[in-house]
């Protein structure tokens, strides 16, 4: 079985328990949000518009779940890319990647096992209230 690859991915429950998490933080700060969480390949597994959210933060919201499966948050990326002009140039125009602060990744046991992300809109504090708001998975 040398040719298998083991990876970690997220559950459909946990996926779902994340987004009410995030939702839950929202309506606490009394902001409204877009809430994707997608798996180890990329895909969504899970996702929320609240009421009154964005609808045009919908793609925003996946695209900056899948810039997270980097194994950076969105904003550490940007922070990487922003001192090299080839780099900053070249990476937004690469399809699904959001060079932008909000897009977090959840790693267990070292390995990213998928992305998410809060979009609403905010930033600064509220992203960071909303991040600590949100379960994170936890290892054995």
């Amino acid at each position: 079985m040398a040719n298998v690859v083991k990876k970690h991915s997220i559950s459909s429950g946990l996926a779902h328990k994340m987004v009410d998490a995030a939702v839950a933080k929202a309506k606490e700060l009394g902001v409204t949000e877009n809430v994707a969480i997608l798996d180890d390949g990329g895909n969504l597994k899970a996702f929320s518009r609240m009421d009154g959210a964005p609808f045009l933060c919908i793609e925003m919201a996946q695209n900056k779940a899948y810039t997270a499966l980097f194994g950076v948050s969105t904003q550490d990326f940007f922070n990487f890319i922003q001192g090299d002009p080839s780099l900053l140039a070249g990476i937004p125009t690469l399809a699904r990647v959001a060079a932008w602060g909000g897009g977090f990744p959840i790693k267990v046991n070292g390995e990213v096992c998928r992305g998410d992300r809060a979009e609403w809109g905010a930033h600064g504090a509220e992203r960071r209230r909303l991040r600590e708001g949100s379960p994170r998975a936890r290892t054995r």
